[in-house]
């Protein structure tokens, strides 16, 4: 495939790592979620509101998949370079998710990043490539996540070399301040997953009301969750971790999972091992903090 496409590299998409989320910056967003366009985002499963015979014809392998699903489930907020998102996408082939990051050059990166991971798919699967033993080799992808890349630039995982359940179709990523912004993309009790990894820890007193944290957001994150769905955190920072486990803990629609339940889910080695900030704390041999909460029943409801 070396005339075919190539995977971004991260050093042409390097970006301060903070922004201030109380400026005034330009977004492109819905009103209200029924009129979110995700065409763009996840063309195999939406049709262009405008044109709806633009939808590109799903391969065969594609159409052997169940029901396309109707709506996005899983919301990375602060989807950095997308680690999770690629990790997940063959685990859940049949859900849609989607990286919502403020940071432009990461979104960027991002984006050409899933670009060819399908476009790698679709060669694939054009050359007739033989289909392996999928779930073997995601039980080996899950423990190979374990262990930090060498470089910062070492291949994907392997990811552009074989056939992945769902070819990456189902993620995407956009520029969106979700501080602001997240009721517009999502109606009541939609996401059954949301993840805040690695967060910007805003040491400064003076800036902890930007902590994507906070007794506001909870509110919101609660709305567009589903209930029986699962909010993940995890961080390297003591202080940081201390806060959110304290708001989450005094948030009355959730509640904490003990840690034994976690050990059967799936996206618990995605969540602590495959982002680009969790594998530079593995580098640096620093600790990592999970804690993970169920959205619960509202009484007034």
């Amino acid at each position: 495939m070396a005339d075919g496409p190539k995977l971004p590299q991260k050093r042409y998409f390097r970006q301060r790592a903070h922004v201030n989320v109380f400026n005034d910056m330009i977004f492109e967003y819905p009103e209200r979620p029924s009129e979110q366009d995700w065409s763009k985002y996840y063309p195999v499963y939406f049709r262009p509101p405008a044109t709806p015979s633009t939808k590109r014809p799903l391969s065969p392998t594609e159409s052997e998949q169940p029901k396309a699903p109707t709506q996005v489930e899983f919301a990375d907020i602060g989807c950095g370079y997308g680690g999770l998102l690629v990790a997940l996408s063959p685990l859940f082939p049949n859900t849609l998710m989607v990286g919502m990051e403020i940071r432009t050059k990461l979104v960027n990166y991002l984006q050409q990043r899933i670009e060819a991971l399908r476009e790698f798919q679709h060669q694939l699967l054009k050359n007739n490539a033989e289909w392996v033993d999928v779930q073997a080799k995601l039980d080996k992808e899950i423990a190979d996540l374990s262990k930090p890349l060498e470089t910062e630039e070492s291949p994907d995982n392997g990811e552009t070399e074989r056939l992945v359940p769902g070819h990456y179709e189902n993620i995407a990523a956009m520029r969106i301040n979700c501080q602001k912004y997240l009721p517009n993309f999502f109606k009541k009790g939609q996401l059954t997953k949301i993840f805040v990894l690695f967060a910007d820890p805003h040491f400064k007193r003076r800036k902890h009301k930007a902590r994507i944290i906070t007794a506001t957001l909870l509110a919101e994150y609660a709305y567009v969750m589903r209930v029986g769905g699962i909010f993940y955190m995890i961080t390297d920072v003591k202080d940081l971790y201390d806060w959110n486990v304290k708001h989450l803990d005094e948030f009355p629609l959730f509640e904490r999972i003990p840690d034994e339940e976690l050990e059967n889910d799936p996206a618990i080695p995605c969540v602590v091992h495959s982002t680009e900030e969790g594998k530079k704390v593995a580098r640096n041999k620093g600790k990592k903090y999970l804690a993970c909460y169920r959205r619960i029943e509202d009484p007034a409801d």
